[in-house]
């Protein structure tokens, strides 16, 4: 990429920034949460369904556990009847049941404030362990789930390879300092005005201007097909 190029896309970067602080100056973690432990295991419990879905089976999880002594206490058949409505409700079930006697054994029943620690817990990937470095303890990280994938995609901030290269691509991109705050806006976002399926490029405030067409009319082809990537 000659430096015309990089040009271009710093003014891009500028631009789409600007565009997301208009649209959310305030961003709102969407998972519903008391603490870092019950953060925790609402992003664990957000894999394969939606924010909405976690917000109305945490109240009865919680309810019955909000914390890790309590939570190691509990039977995995009866934290599964709490969360059954969820996808791979089972696993998630063990995951909770054995991280929170990890969490007693190992750190004192407080959730470790560092990444390498966290992603070790059963169930914590990098993304959700991404989630609670940013929203718990406010270490910038740039999360980054299927809809920030997919917009940077398609507004030709990474190459869309996977996730792993997203991330890097989109922190070099943006100034640490807004990281943890656009990683909500940009999910807030593809919500609102850039869904993966129904989506009206001509109409989208970004991708009106600043999505890669030929990478829009491949997506389309490919929907045609099946989902996306």
């Amino acid at each position: 990429m000659g430096m015309e190029d990089d040009m271009k896309l710093a003014e891009k970067t500028r631009r789409i920034q600007s565009i997301l602080d208009h649209l959310y100056p305030t961003t709102p973690i969407p998972l519903d949460h008391r603490c870092s432990y019950s953060l925790l295991i609402a992003v664990l419990l957000s894999a394969q369904t939606t924010d909405k879905k976690v917000n109305e089976v945490t109240p009865g999880l919680f309810e019955l556990a909000d914390n890790p002594q309590d939570m190691a206490l509990q039977q995995v058949e009866e934290i599964w009847r709490r969360i059954r409505v969820l996808g791979l409700a089972r696993t998630k079930a063990k995951n909770i049941k054995r991280l929170s006697e990890i969490l007693i054994e190992t750190y004192d029943g407080v959730v470790p404030a560092d990444m390498t620690a966290l992603e070790s817990l059963p169930g914590v990937g990098h993304k959700t362990a991404s989630v609670v470095m940013a929203q718990a303890f406010l270490v910038p990280t740039f999360p980054v789930d299927t809809h920030i994938h997919r917009l940077a995609w398609r507004w030709g901030l990474s190459s869309g390879r996977n996730v792993v290269h997203t991330e890097r691509d989109l922190k070099r991109h943006f100034d640490e300092s807004v990281w943890n705050k656009l990683h909500l806006q940009i999910i807030y976002f593809g919500r609102q005005y850039c869904p993966a399926r129904g989506h009206v490029y001509e109409d989208c405030p970004v991708c009106s201007w600043g999505g890669i067409k030929k990478r829009l009319k491949q997506e389309s082809k490919e929907k045609r097909a099946g989902p996306f990537r």
